[in-house]
This record gives C-alpha cells, sequence and structure tokens, in this order.
C-alpha cells in the first residue's frame, strides 16, 4: 500500500504485536498501521470518549505550555486561529483566547462545523492529533492551504526513535494510534510543504509559512 504520508509505494513491517502490524515507508520513515487494523469510526469515538482532558485542568494546561508558550511568544495581537482535533476539551483554545486571540474550533466528533475550510488562519494548532490522521498527506496539506503567508502550524506528537525504543513504547499501544512520526517524516513533511521547523520538545514543533511558499 502506498504510504500515507509522502504516497511512496515501498515499505517494510517495523514491528508486530499481539494487536496490529505497524509498518515503515522507505522514503520518508512514516511508521503507520494498515488499514485492515483500524478502528471503526464508532469505536474510534468510543475511545476518545473516555479522555478527561478538560478546559481548566492545570495539569492538561502545563502539558500544552510547551506548544502555547512558544506560539504565543510568536503571535501578532489578535490573531486568528484554528484548533484542529481539538476533542470535547478545548484547552489551548482557551489559553489562546485569554491572551486575546480569536480562535475556530474544529473536530469531527465533537465540533463538526467545516465551514474553517473557507478562512485562512495566522495558527493552526493539532494537540496529539496527527498520530490519529487515517491520510495525513491529505489532511495536513489541506490545514496547510488555510494558513495565511508567515503563519504557523504548532503540532504535539510523540516521535519514534528507533525500532528498538519502538517494541517497548506505551504510544503505541493506544488502538486509535495509526501514524508516527519521526524527525525524518517530519523534514520530508517540511520538503512538501516548504516549511521550516522550530523544534521545542521531544513532542512539540512548530512548522513555519515561508512568505514565498507556492501557493501561500
Amino acid at each position: 500500500m502506498p504510504c500515507p504520508l509522502c504516497l511512496h509505494s515501498g515499505d517494510t513491517l517495523y514491528h508486530v504485536d499481539r494487536r496490529r502490524e505497524y509498518h515503515q515507508c522507505a522514503q520518508c520513515h512514516f511508521v503507520f498501521v494498515p488499514p485492515q487494523w483500524h478502528l471503526s469510526a464508532e469505536e474510534e469515538k468510543a475511545e476518545y470518549d473516555k479522555h478527561e482532558n478538560t478546559v481548566d485542568d492545570p495539569g492538561y494546561r502545563r502539558f500544552l505550555s510547551r506548544l502555547s508558550g512558544p506560539l504565543l511568544a510568536h503571535m501578532s495581537p489578535a490573531s486568528q486561529c484554528l484548533e484542529f482535533g481539538c476533542g470535547p476539551g478545548p484547552a489551548l483554545a482557551a489559553v489562546l483566547r485569554e491572551h486575546g486571540h480569536q480562535v475556530v474550533c474544529f473536530d469531527p466528533n465533537y465540533f463538526p462545523d467545516t465551514r474553517w475550510q473557507e478562512r485562512q488562519f495566522d495558527v493552526i494548532t493539532a494537540t496529539e492529533v496527527i498520530e490519529h490522521l487515517a491520510d495525513p498527506h491529505t489532511e495536513l496539506t489541506r490545514l496547510w492551504a488555510r494558513l495565511k503567508p508567515r503563519g504557523m502550524l504548532g503540532l504535539m506528537s510523540k516521535l519514534v526513535l528507533n525500532a528498538e525504543a519502538f517494541t517497548r513504547w506505551h504510544y503505541k499501544n493506544d488502538p486509535t494510534h495509526i501514524g508516527f512520526f519521526s524527525r525524518q517524516s517530519l523534514a520530508w513533511l517540511c520538503g512538501h510543504l516548504h516549511a521550516d521547523i522550530e523544534y521545542l520538545a521531544d513532542d512539540a514543533y512548530i512548522l513555519h509559512k515561508k512568505r514565498l511558499n507556492v501557493g501561500s
């Protein structure tokens, strides 16, 4: 099957556990779960409904601060923002609004209004989202097109280190996690989008849109 990130057709078996298989793209090094092991939409939502992250949870806000702090330092006053895949408790949107920014929330299960696709944004965030995407090539390209010149795409997702560490990695055990980025696959994504990347932590990074991008 083609890689869901770069669409290259060459992959190898990366790991097998009692739940499912994991393959790795030979070109961009993206690790992914083939579709036959994906949950149904109903099963996936049932897993999301178990999450207990709330807008006012101080621990969750601290977790998000690895991205929100640097983003806020970069942002112009009253920026237009999209929190993509915000879940039932859009805490990052609350933080950005508290600093005077305007935020649209989208989540296919909890905030399904798709009118954001007709707008342009200064900042788009996707925290603990990209590992859930069945078609990251399409979704991330579409998000990038919604960014204004010099816009920022703020992402949080843990990264694959190597095959040995992957065998012990708790992150792969969530049945809704079906795609795993590494620094190599993020480098491919930046080349595809003509983006610069700023690493903030092991699981937080910002993709910066250049003013002279084709199609920006």
